[in-house]
């Protein structure tokens, strides 16, 4: 089995004991934005067929939104795009993209503890929270296991317009009730970076 075998946040949190909550955690902060970055993500929604497949909002979409944001906090993390990550027989596979703490050895070397999980899908919010879940399961059993690391890790799943966030922490996993959608860009990003500052907040310091 693996993370993309799970289809429901109930099919994991039975199987795990996971207990589900609601609640507001993320800020609606808002965030100015970059002109160029305005510029390149109206030209990719204009020009391309931007939503037709995952592949598209993928790379046209999602990735540059979480690069944004992503350019604040390189000097101590690393953003991954498809990097597998296994913790035991069930608890595996590969998140679309995940956010570690960076290593001192080079951005070759995925560290621990792991941050951030994103999950991207297709207009099925239920099997992305599923699989989203059972990464963030993983992602938490491999910091504790290995690095005694005791810290939430966040997730986000979305389908490139419309963006969910949540959080697991001591088998307690808590969905962000307010969504955010790319319509209001200054808005998603604030909520995007202020995700991110939760998710490094007392991270210990790291070689650039």
């Amino acid at each position: 089995m693996a993370f993309s075998d799970y289809k429901s946040l109930t099919q994991v949190q039975e199987e795990y004991q996971i207990r589900y909550q609601e609640e507001n955690f993320v800020n609606n902060l808002f965030l100015e934005i970059s002109p160029n970055f305005i510029a390149e993500l109206e030209f990719n929604l204009r020009a391309m067929d931007a939503f037709s497949s995952e592949a598209a909002r993928c790379e046209l979409v999602i990735f540059p939104i979480l690069r944004e944001i992503y350019k604040n906090y390189y000097q101590k993390t690393a953003l991954w795009v498809q990097k597998s990550i296994v913790f035991d027989s069930k608890l595996n596979g590969t998140p679309d993209y995940l956010l570690s703490k960076k290593s001192a050895l080079g951005k070759t070397v995925l560290e621990l503890p792991l941050l951030i999980t994103v999950e991207a899908k297709r207009n099925d919010f239920e099997q992305g929270w599923g699989q989203c879940l059972a990464e963030l399961l993983g992602a938490e059993s491999l910091n504790h296991y290995q690095h005694q690391h005791q810290r939430p890790i966040y997730g986000i799943v979305t389908d490139g317009k419309l963006w969910e966030f949540g959080r697991l922490e001591n088998l307690i996993f808590t969905k962000n009730i307010g969504s955010y959608t790319i319509s209001n860009l200054n808005l998603l990003l604030g909520a995007i970076n202020y995700l991110f500052s939760l998710a490094t907040q007392d991270l210990s310091e790291v070689l650039e």
